[in-house]
């Protein structure tokens, strides 16, 4: 017995499947955007895992240790140990507040390390990535919000 169907069926034919579907890039700086957003929510996962190890230990030594910190290292490592893991949530679902998370989290840690150099060492290269980071975000979300119809 032969598979034919009546086409007026409903069921979707195997031409329609494998047709040659035209990609229009109509949509092509939210895809960047969102694909940002992806890239930026695993680094804030491994940041924040960071952070999480040095609370309890994992990474560092004796000499290292949580309780061997002065307190404000204790009170920024636990700061960035949370809002960097909720930052990753936000963005991996590309949601604004993760936007909003993960912005706060890059003003404080350049806030931090310029002016608080004590806590974790004043760092100018982390201040330039964190720079670099939003930059690229504002340029994406800017051309994003412009394919966008009125």
């Amino acid at each position: 017995m032969s598979d034919t169907r009546d086409p007026r069926d409903g069921a979707m034919s195997v031409e329609a499947i494998s047709s040659d579907r035209v990609e229009t890039d109509d949509n092509a700086w939210t895809r960047r955007l969102v694909l940002f957003l992806r890239v930026m929510a695993v680094i804030s996962i491994l940041k924040g895992l960071y952070h999480w190890g040095l609370v309890t230990g994992f990474i560092g030594g004796d000499e290292e240790a949580f309780e061997n910190q002065a307190m404000a290292w204790q009170a920024a490592t636990v700061y960035f140990a949370v809002i960097e893991l909720v930052a990753a949530v936000g963005l991996w679902l590309a949601t604004p507040w993760g936007a909003v998370v993960w912005l706060t989290t890059v003003v404080s840690m350049a806030v931090i390390e310029l002016m608080f150099p004590g806590i974790y060492g004043g760092s100018l290269t982390v201040v330039v990535f964190e720079a670099i980071m939003l930059a690229t975000y504002l340029v994406l979300a800017w051309m994003a919000a412009r394919e966008r119809p009125p």
